[in-house]
């Protein structure tokens, strides 16, 4: 047992927050030897229950749950801030070059390092990412999250057309190697496997098929992709699946949208896709630092709110410009301000924060898992320093609420916010 004491934020299951000025944690080993949350309150509440044992103390602190990021790329560390006119030419001329390297097993392990490194000093504790086409990366990827005992989820990507050399994958053997690597690394430990095709445009039809039928075979097992970026992506899926009603359903169509699917971006659907996404369980990756830098549009809040679908926050890396969720956050807000002129959102600082934490885990199919820090939830969090920088302190201490708190660190904080993050190690 481990009692942590300083200010606590958490959420219902509804995604309402819950804080305490005065907050105790307690956090307990299961019999499956993960660190779980056991209580979560007020300290004044709390305590006498656990009167006795050592406490780890926060004084000046806030204890949150850890970020759960919806969509990343790891391949893209060191692609973050390449210069490019739009999705299509920033795919050509920076990141299919840069992920041919990644069929080398030294290689995708060193950046692979990195990058949990990266996302753990950002405060991220869960993951969905893509790797690249090459099975070595998955390999390196999971190797890596293992070690760490983080919880990741990871899939090689499907691309076996309109894909230069060294990227693009044959229809036959990369459906093999996909199903030799959820048989490898799909359940263990805390790491998950997802289906990845890149996007529609660069998969044939019997490759997309292969890929649903894989999806029907392993339920349990992610979907991941992207969907309706970007404009010119879209006219492009418009001639190569002219029998689709749209780019979205062409994935209904192979079976790849159901619970445990997660889309990036979302940006040019319609009434009836929206309705598709909720219907079929289907969950959107918000990317605004993304979508900010390459142009490509702006995720319609209220219709989504309207629809009823489920959506989290991603960072979207490397087209998205930063690992912070602190950064992500303060775009999304941007986003739901400007998004929609005549509909336009002020997002609360507490949804915000939601979004990229128990909502999101909620997207994956992984509510009450990750995300919170409410009792049974695997023990992942962060201690934030409200005054990691002199204008965030000044700006912190005057706070009234809870919301002008929260909104203070979105607006002025980036990974030096992050003091600790704190991991549900196994025994």
């Amino acid at each position: 047992m481990q009692i942590y004491r300083s200010a606590l934020l958490r959420f219902t299951p509804e995604g309402q927050p819950l804080y305490d000025e005065d907050g105790l944690l307690a956090v307990a080993r299961t019999p499956d030897g993960r660190a779980r949350v056991q209580a979560a309150g007020s300290w004044a509440a709390l305590a006498p229950a656990y009167a006795g044992l050592p406490v780890q103390h926060f004084p000046g602190r806030l204890i949150a749950p850890g970020f759960v990021d919806l969509h990343i790329h790891f391949p893209q560390t060191d692609v973050i801030g390449a210069p490019a006119d739009g999705l299509l030419p920033w795919l050509e001329n920076y990141t299919f070059p840069h992920e041919q390297r990644f069929c080398d097993g030294p290689y995708a392990a060193a950046v692979a390092d990195f990058f949990l490194q990266e996302l753990l000093r950002n405060g991220v504790t869960t993951a969905l990412a893509f790797a690249t086409s090459h099975p070595a990366s998955v390999d390196a990827l999971m190797a890596a999250a293992q070690k760490a005992q983080m919880r990741l989820v990871t899939g090689k990507v499907l691309q076996d057309r309109h894909s230069p050399d060294g990227v693009r994958d044959a229809t036959e053997q990369s459906l093999l190697d996909t199903e030799a690597l959820i048989q490898r690394w799909h359940g263990v430990d805390r790491l998950g496997y997802a289906i990845t095709p890149r996007f529609a445009p660069t998969s044939s039809v019997a490759q997309l098929r292969g890929a649903g039928e894989l999806a029907a075979r392993y339920p349990d097992v992610w979907v991941q992709s992207h969907v309706a970026e970007n404009l010119d992506e879209v006219r492009w899926v418009r001639e190569l699946f002219p029998d689709a009603r749209s780019y979205l359903s062409v994935y209904g169509d192979f079976g790849l949208l159901r619970e445990r699917a997660v889309y990036a971006h979302c940006i040019h659907l319609d009434a009836e896709d929206r309705a598709l996404m909720r219907d079929s369980g289907t969950a959107a990756a918000v990317s605004p630092t993304s979508n900010l830098f390459l142009g490509s549009g702006f995720f319609d809040y209220a219709s989504a709110q309207e629809a009823g679908f489920k959506y989290g926050l991603a960072s979207d890396v490397g087209a998205g410009t930063s690992f912070s969720p602190f950064r992500t956050m303060l775009a999304a807000y941007a986003v739901g301000r400007e998004g929609q002129t005549k509909r336009g959102l002020s997002l609360s600082p507490a949804d915000l924060w939601w979004q990229h934490t128990g909502g999101a885990a909620a997207a994956m199919g992984l509510a009450g898992v990750v995300g919170n820090l409410l009792p049974g939830c695997e023990a992942d969090f962060v201690v934030i320093d409200p005054g990691a920088t002199p204008m965030l302190a000044r700006k912190t201490q005057a706070a009234r609420n809870l919301d002008e708190l929260l909104f203070a660190l979105i607006v002025l904080g980036d990974d030096r916010l992050i003091e600790q993050t704190v991991i549900s190690q196994a025994k």
